[in-house]
């Protein structure tokens, strides 16, 4: 007979079976810093008598307690009221607190009232109109800080892009944020079956300081009517929620041990995409493995092999260099309902960052590398573990 367990079942279940990496750290906990964005006299977007300050708060709360009812798992919140917390400040909150994973919630709006979908960034640069403009919206909150001019100095809001001056500390988790924002993306289509807009770079200030992997998410457009009625309604704030929690919890099991719980989402009733297939349990599927590395040295099948994950999708594609911008060496796994392609192999971790940035040159800014061992999917932490 088959038995399902119930959340609260599972998280204690979580908690006895949690990897070495938390339990060999009794007073540690996975930190999830939760950025409900704008609040009081900020009301952000308002369309159609819906206000993304309240909707922004009310998904970060429902998120919130989900995550809570996971004793590994501490929940630090930016705001968790109607508040003003400057964007500054916002960083602040999460870096002192030395959260694992930083995620701000937002809604979007377009004077284009047909748009709707979800999106996903990570910091960055962008040459994408849309991704500026959205991170100009984001980012003009400061001009409702009092001493804006000289706390910002420098810094014009109008032109996002001057906010850019990488460190090597923010990198560093670049990987690890485009991961976390493909896991959204990812389940917002096929769990909650929300359009999907896909992951983007922008610059945004509240990203900019923060020194974790970190995310804004645009949850949906409340300038569309029906979009912005579901962002507003209980249903939907829930169902966005346990969305968000079960790529979070993934997350955390992929690096930090533990197991994903089951969270009962229900999707929303919206026409499917024309590549819609059927959900199947997730697993990987390796195509087949060549003897040389990418790099030109041999390949030892027995050690973690690296690979540089290029995109993802419902439909097969044939791996040909014509159909991935010219990049040879194309291999496929099929994962969590999805097909998703990877490019070169090696043993050598270093190698695999070349690889990586051969696949950015040819405009694949959201891949991110990938270890295999023995043909399996495993996490970076287990790959330097396996060394």
């Amino acid at each position: 007979m088959k038995i399902r367990m119930n959340l609260k079942t599972i998280f204690i279940v979580s908690a006895l079976a949690v990897t070495s990496i938390i339990s060999a750290q009794s007073v540690s906990k996975f930190k999830v810093c939760l950025d409900a964005g704008h609040g009081a006299k900020d009301f952000g977007a308002v369309y159609h008598g819906f206000v993304e300050k309240n909707i922004n708060l009310a998904i970060v709360l429902k998120l919130g307690k989900i995550l809570e009812q996971d004793p590994t798992i501490d929940v630090i919140y930016t705001r968790n009221n109607d508040t003003f917390i400057e964007l500054d400040e916002r960083c602040n909150i999460a870096n002192k607190s030395n959260a694992n994973i930083f995620i701000s919630i937002h809604c979007n709006a377009n004077q284009r009232q047909e748009a709707y979908g979800s999106e996903t960034f990570v910091m960055g640069l962008s040459k994408s109109k849309s991704s500026l403009d959205v991170a100009k919206k984001e980012n003009s909150v400061i001009t409702l800080e009092s001493n804006y001019k000289t706390k910002y100095a420098g810094y014009d809001p109008n032109s996002p892009e001057s906010i850019i001056s990488a460190t090597i500390a923010q990198e560093e988790y670049f990987d690890q944020s485009i991961e976390l924002a493909s896991k959204i993306q990812e389940g917002l289509e096929e769990k909650l079956n929300r359009k999907n807009r896909g992951v983007a770079q922008a610059p945004f200030w509240v990203l900019h300081r923060a020194f974790m992997p970190r995310v804004l998410i645009e949850t949906g457009f409340i300038s569309n009517p029906s979009e912005g009625a579901y962002l507003n309604s209980d249903e939907g704030q829930v169902n966005m929620a346990k969305t968000i929690a079960d790529a979070i919890f993934r997350m955390k099991a992929e690096h930090f041990g533990g197991t994903i719980p089951i969270l009962d989402i229900k999707k929303s009733e919206k026409p499917a995409p024309k590549d819609s297939t059927v959900k199947t349990p997730e697993k990987v599927i390796p195509v087949k493995e060549t003897p040389k590395a990418t790099d030109g040295k041999a390949l030892d099948t027995t050690k973690v092999i690296y690979k540089v994950q290029l995109r993802a999708s419902k439909t097969k594609i044939e791996a040909t260099a014509d159909n991935f911008n010219g990049l040879n060496s194309i291999s496929m796994i099929f994962d969590g309902g999805y097909h998703k392609y990877l490019f070169g192999e090696t043993n050598d971790y270093d190698a695999s960052k070349v690889l990586l940035a051969q696949a950015k040159a040819k405009g694949y800014d959201s891949a991110f590398i990938v270890p295999f061992k023995k043909g399996v999917k495993i996490s970076l932490n287990e790959a330097v573990k396996a060394k």
